[in-house]
């Protein structure tokens, strides 16, 4: 049966999405629900919940409210709440209720923003999709409502990162890593959307020479940023010596040609018939599969089970979104590297290597969520 999970987890779904963009940026996150989107975002999927101060609400819609489509109170309690907290934007996310019942919430924030004066936008989620739709349509209206005017460019080489939540790269120092690299390599990072930086610092963004995507729900923002600011982009996360070295000589390689022949730099020079997979989100799926056959020489492929575009696939990386479509894929794997919570999917022939994913087993498994940015020898010694 598509679409339905027996036995393995699901992704963290949208709404958790938009509030983990957003987390660290002093706005005001709503969650238009009646109880429990709150609960399962706090406990589940934000690890910085217990560690940092951050205005994310939920609306408490009540039974008598959906039926009547009552958005009065909604909007009511949201401005009396900004009276009182003075947030520096507001967003108002969906879920499952508002979405059978129609709530426009763009034209609800319209109201908000004019009757406060503060910037908000409405979301269209609704719990039916994983939280790379949710972090992509969060820093997409981000982008939107506060990059819009041309800054001046840096003038040394400088790249901005797209698409960095806890959800795809835990607190585990790598982002702090990722960054630091990039800078002993003179490639000054302008901001990281959106972990560790301010959302005045973001709003420098279109100074950067270039943009990297770490993760697929960063690539919305990168086009917009290409469309409005004619800024280019690359798509890769790094992982291990040799393909963060790859990486980081693409964007100077674009610093003395600017151009960029092809965006996605795991695609290209993958080997064939490969009985290793690396299941998890696009990016960072792809990303690993092409750090491994580098620093292995052995074909590795990438399965992933999140939003991703056919068109960024290697020859033999696949997208598999459901029980039913991941069981056959894996049967003829030699060794699986997953969060563990897919094991018992996986055949008992197969090697399997446990990598947490906070996106698909929260907190649970935080140990298995290594900084492996320049290293990867914690799975290259299991293999």
């Amino acid at each position: 049966m598509k679409q339905t999970a027996r036995i393995i987890s699901t992704y963290t779904a949208d709404v958790s999405g938009v509030c983990s963009a957003l987390f660290e940026l002093g706005g005001m996150s709503v969650i238009h629900d009646a109880s429990g989107c709150n609960s399962t975002y706090n406990t589940h999927d934000e690890p910085r919940w217990y560690d940092y101060d951050s205005m994310v609400f939920l609306s408490g819609i009540s039974e008598m409210e959906a039926i009547m489509g009552d958005d009065e109170k909604l909007i009511q309690d949201i401005i009396s709440a900004t009276e009182q907290l003075s947030p520096k934007f507001v967003a108002i996310a969906g879920t499952p209720i508002p979405m059978m019942i129609g709530t426009d919430f763009k034209a609800i924030a319209s109201v908000i923003e004019k009757q406060t004066g503060i910037p908000a936008f409405g979301l269209a989620t609704n719990g039916m999709h994983t939280y790379i739709q949710g972090v992509s349509m969060a820093l997409e209206a981000l982008a939107k409502k506060f990059v819009i005017n041309p800054v001046e460019k840096t003038k040394n080489l400088s790249v901005n990162l797209l698409g960095v939540t806890p959800l795809d790269f835990s607190i585990n120092n790598s982002v702090s890593h990722m960054r630091e690299i990039l800078e002993n390599n003179q490639i000054q990072v302008i901001s990281c959307w959106s972990m560790g930086d301010s959302l005045e610092q973001l709003q420098f963004a279109p100074s950067a020479s270039i943009n990297l995507v770490v993760s697929y729900a960063g690539l919305s923002v990168a086009k917009y940023l290409k469309s409005k600011f004619h800024m280019p982009y690359l798509i890769a996360r790094p992982y291990g010596k040799k393909f963060t070295s790859e990486i980081i000589q693409e964007i100077k390689n674009f610093a003395n040609t600017n151009q960029v022949k092809n965006p996605v730099l795991f695609q290209e020079n993958r080997l064939h018939d490969s009985k290793i997979i690396v299941i998890g989100e696009g990016v960072s799926s792809c990303s690993l599969a092409k750090a491994l056959e580098l620093e292995t020489g052995k074909a590795v492929k990438s399965v992933i089970a999140t939003e991703f575009e056919q068109t960024m696939l290697a020859h033999d990386d696949s997208i598999a979104r459901d029980e039913s479509e991941l069981i056959p894929v894996l049967k003829q794997a030699e060794i699986i590297i997953a969060d563990p919570l897919y094991q018992p999917i996986c055949p008992e022939s197969a090697k399997f290597i446990s990598l947490g994913h906070e996106g698909f087993s929260g907190r649970i498994y935080h140990d298995l969520m290594p900084d492996m940015t320049d290293n990867i020898d914690w799975i290259l010694s299991q293999l």
